[in-house]
């Protein structure tokens, strides 16, 4: 059956999606993204907004009586007053995801935006996923999920609104900690989303303020004045009872710019940098200062409670290229390999700000985690801590970009 669209809608300019999992104990701190929504559409009505909202709040349903609540705002209000109740929904589901995909770009379509934009709200692990929900059936959606769950509900909206089917979902803001990564950009380009919006380190939620709709919504045909925007917009945040006592959202954050051309540089960089790398560990005094370099770019989790967390190999990418291009221990092979690897990812930041000294993180410095992050471990430990429930090599880059062959002789 072919999908029919409204001509009673009125016309908007981005149609931003909310995909809002609350089945979690994130439920009640992030809920504040849904009164931004309220508050943003009420003074920009070129924003709409669609939200699938799975919560145990108290609002159309007494509190603790766990469901999904799908609803529009326009306007400052609710679309017709409603609010359409069901059972939970899987929010960790790849189809659930698809669905509402399908749903935001349907709306998108009746009110004639310009662009569409996804909003995850929930946990985030980096490379390992994200959506984790804890009445689900997988715990976790995986990072290559979540891109593939964007590229079905795209052909799902195409093959229903054929009229439409050069509509895609143009960006990604990830309210979620860690999703400021290499591979999780890899994904998201393969599934046609032009941008992501995140940070490489653990968030506080309420996290990325819906706010940052405005900057999007203001620059359309301004890819960059769009991503200071964002970017700003998020780290000027402050949550907490007052300026002095607050905090930010984030140490750091970014927008990076998806072009296939770009990312299949990325892709090509840093799989001639791993193999080369690989190649050169062969010879021990390589192979440590390869490790000493890598050792010398601290991962995420930096505070004093993330000693035990799986992401301590997650290094700002940018950083530790660079400091192998500038090591004269390493053949100039390998340098070159790094510095086009380096380059080919900075190519990407449309746009960063980040803290030397944060601090909710015990003042931990971030004035290196510039750009997005990539999985390097230099230990056992470090590989897949987690893995099975979360794997941080279970992605399509991983394998692209032959990096279990450089992990089996570096860690």
């Amino acid at each position: 059956m072919v999908g029919s669209v409204s001509s009673e809608r009125a016309a908007r300019a981005l149609e931003f999606g909310l995909y809002r999992d609350g089945d979690n104990n994130l439920d009640t701190l992030q809920a504040a993204t849904i009164a931004q929504a309220i508050a943003t559409s009420a003074t920009d009505p070129s924003i709409e907004f669609t939200v699938e909202d799975t919560t145990s709040r108290r609002g159309a349903e007494p509190a603790h009586v766990l469901r999904t609540e799908s609803y529009s705002i326009a306007d400052g209000k609710l679309e017709h007053g409603r609010i359409a109740v069901s059972p939970p929904h899987d929010m960790s589901a790849r189809s659930d995801l698809a669905a509402f995909v399908k749903r935001t770009l349907d709306n998108a379509e009746a009110v004639h935006a310009k662009q569409t934009w996804i909003d995850l709200i929930d946990h985030g692990g980096g490379d390992g996923g994200g959506m984790q929900s804890t009445h689900s059936a997988t715990g976790i959606m995986r990072a290559d999920d979540i891109a593939g769950a964007i590229a079905d509900g795209v052909a799902a909206h195409a093959k229903d609104h054929p009229s439409d089917a050069g509509r895609i979902v143009d960006g990604v803001v990830a309210n979620q900690c860690l999703m400021a990564t290499v591979a999780f950009s890899s994904a998201l380009s393969h599934a046609g989303v032009r941008f992501l919006a995140a940070s490489p380190e653990t968030m506080l939620a309420p996290g990325v303020p819906t706010s940052v709709a405005h900057g999007i919504a203001a620059n359309l045909g301004d890819p960059h004045q769009m991503a200071n925007d964002v970017v700003e917009t998020t780290m000027s945040t402050t949550y907490g009872p007052n300026a002095r006592d607050g905090f930010a959202p984030a140490a750091a954050f970014d927008v990076f710019d998806l072009a296939p051309k770009k990312i299949a540089a990325v892709e090509t960089t840093v799989a001639e940098l791993d193999a080369r790398l690989a190649a050169a560990a062969s010879n021990r005094t390589a192979r440590a200062a390869i490790r000493e370099d890598a050792r010398a770019i601290d991962g995420m989790v930096r505070f004093p409670e993330g000693k035990q967390l799986p992401w301590r190999a997650d290094r700002p990418a940018i950083a530790l290229y660079e400091t192998l291009s500038q090591d004269g221990r390493l053949s100039s092979d390998v340098r070159t390999a790094a510095i086009a690897a380096r380059n080919a990812i900075a190519a990407t930041v449309l746009a960063h700000r980040e803290t030397d000294d944060y601090a909710p993180f015990d003042d931990a410095d971030y004035s290196n985690a510039y750009g997005p992050t990539v999985h390097f471990p230099i230990g056992q430990k470090q590989i897949d801590p987690w893995a099975p429930q979360m794997s941080e090599t279970d992605n399509a880059f991983y394998d692209t970009v032959g990096a279990a062959d450089l992990t089996k002789v570096i860690a």
